[in-house]
């Protein structure tokens, strides 16, 4: 953990996420379709990682921060491999098994990339 102040380490976030309730509220008062702005909360947050920078600071709450990150997380992983299951029976019926298998390998690399790539990230201290 740094010993940077606060808004040092997440007042980039903060501003993001003002400027996105900010457009949200706007284009809500406006009529714009929900579904346009939903889609384009969801493009805005992720090209600027501000669903990161809201985690991260979700986590910097002491005692409750870590688990409410956990508890949003943690389906995620449900999700991925929910697909995979769905989509493999349909693959499966329609004769691509080869192609299924191949499938749940890249599957099975991507999640265990992202908890190894967890796992680093919390053991390499940050500057």
């Amino acid at each position: 953990m740094t010993n940077r102040p606060f808004f040092k380490n997440y007042g980039k976030h903060i501003l993001i996420w003002i400027c996105i309730s900010t457009a949200i509220g706007v284009a809500l008062k406006f009529g714009i379709d929900k579904n346009v702005v939903v889609f384009g909360t969801l493009v805005v947050g992720v090209f600027t990682q501000a669903f990161a920078g809201l985690a991260a600071l979700m986590g910097a709450v002491p005692l409750i921060g870590p688990f409410v990150v956990k508890i949003f997380a943690i389906p995620f992983f449900w999700i991925l491999n929910a697909m995979g299951y769905f989509i493999g029976a349909v693959a499966i019926k329609k004769g691509y098994r080869s192609e299924f298998t191949k499938s749940r390998v890249l599957t099975l690399a991507l999640l265990i990339g992202i908890v190894i790539g967890y796992i680093i990230g919390h053991l390499v201290p940050m500057r």
